[in-house]
């Protein structure tokens, strides 16, 4: 797949230009947005992601729209996933509806920029050494591990690493607990202290590193095109502020969303060992031969992860139904 610098300039200045216009139009003014508005951007967003996956397809073909798409829809289950995390730290640092917008879009901004040098950085290792699928390999299904593992505490995890890095956070700068409208920094008697909403940003922020490490993987065993990677997790993201506003009420029935998102973790996992292996040159393994392994398709990926998703999220729905019932 060539993708010209041209094509790379024009597609992030697009990009660009529409954080540019959501903060603009929807952040710059604090406000609450309605359900309405909600739905109606998301949807937006989604049809924006589906029209560039057909472009994809009409300019490089069907294999790399598929590639796009089944990287896509990866990364906007991990983004919903992420969701539950932002919830918790607007929680924990008590940030008023009307200002949760300006900080969602600037960790999400702040996330896009943390995965286009992941992005930059895992390209480069993978044309160099091909044993880094390895890596990414074993990543994944340790990933799936712990997202089983800390299923039903993510809540005091969150708690536990958000108060780790206020503590840090604090010994570095003065702080207030008052907020000042949606500033993040304000003067108290003279002297500039950090409100609350740029301690949330910052919770934000790192945050969005920890789930660059595994989206980055995930997407690398779905496509090994870095133009596709960046995309996917551009449009992935996009809309993610908008849909935490539209499914907020709806996160705490995903009840099996962790689950269906281990089992694609350790699926793609499975799917880059056995790319390692068909590309082995790691002299302990096969004497440095390629391994004759199947790999998985693209089309099956795909089936896979949508497969996945659909069953957890109805399980899930039918799971809180049932229980809603009941009490």
């Amino acid at each position: 797949m060539h993708v010209s610098p041209l094509v790379w300039v024009i597609t992030c200045v697009v990009i660009l230009g529409l954080f540019v216009f959501d903060f603009f139009a929807h952040v710059r003014t604090p406000h609450a947005p309605s359900f309405r508005e909600s739905a109606f951007w998301s949807t937006v967003y989604i049809a924006i992601a589906i029209l560039f996956g057909l472009i994809v397809m009409w300019l490089w073909g069907s294999q790399y729209g598929g590639e796009y798409f089944a990287g896509y829809v990866t990364e906007k289950a991990l983004s919903v996933d992420n969701l539950f995390v932002f919830v918790i730290i607007m929680a924990t640092f008590s940030v008023p509806r009307e200002f949760q917008q300006k900080v969602l879009l600037i960790g999400i901004v702040m996330a896009l920029v943390m995965r286009g040098i992941f992005i930059a950085v895992g390209a480069a290792a993978i044309n160099t050494y091909s044993w880094v699928f390895y890596l990414f390999g074993a990543f994944l299904i340790y990933t799936a591990y712990t997202l089983v593992r800390d299923h039903g505490h993510e809540k005091e995890v969150e708690e536990e690493r958000d108060s780790k890095i206020v503590t840090l956070v604090k010994k570095v700068l003065p702080t207030t607990d008052s907020y000042d409208g949606d500033k993040l920094v304000t003067r108290i008697n003279g002297k500039r202290v950090v409100t609350p909403l740029l301690l949330a940003l910052v919770a934000i922020g790192f945050t969005d590193v920890l789930f660059a490490l595994d989206s980055i993987p995930a997407i690398y065993g779905l496509t090994q095109e870095p133009y596709l990677v960046f995309t996917a997790n551009a449009f992935a993201l996009m809309g993610l502020r908008q849909l935490y506003f539209l499914i907020g009420g709806l996160l705490d029935r995903l009840v099996y969303l962790s689950y269906g998102l281990s089992i694609i973790l350790a699926f793609i996992g499975v799917k880059l060992v056995l790319h390692a292996l068909h590309e082995n040159t790691l002299g302990f393994v096969n004497g440095g031969e390629h391994v004759a392994v199947p790999e998985i398709s693209t089309g099956m990926s795909l089936a896979v992860i949508v497969g996945v998703l659909a069953v957890t999220t109805v399980a899930s729905l039918l799971k809180t139904r049932n229980m809603s019932s009941v009490t």
